[in-house]
């Protein structure tokens, strides 16, 4: 597998870089260089090896889901400069 001037086009499209011909030449060779290092890799035989870790054999630890905060609301939106209804007012800053 070689990285091809067109392939580089659409990453670099992807990945909204911008580059003159020379680096685009260096981002080339240095990308089908860490392919040419990979490359060893494909061609070993894997048929029949069970692999070592799957993500989804692992599971996640869920602790319960309770309150373990005081409620502070009103203490907080004392605070505030501002405050409408519960909410906190802030100044618009998208038109």
């Amino acid at each position: 597998m070689h990285m091809t001037a067109q392939t580089l086009a659409t990453l670099t499209e992807l990945a909204a870089l911008e580059g003159d011909e020379t680096q685009r030449v260096k981002w080339q060779q240095q990308l089908d260089d860490m392919l040419q290092a990979v490359a060893p890799l494909l061609a070993v035989d894997t048929a029949g090896i069970e692999p070592m870790v799957h993500p989804r054999d692992g599971s996640q630890r869920l602790r319960a889901d309770e309150v373990t905060e005081a409620d502070q609301r009103d203490r907080l939106l004392a605070l505030a400069p501002q405050t409408d209804q519960g909410l906190f007012l802030v100044p618009q800053v998208i038109e």
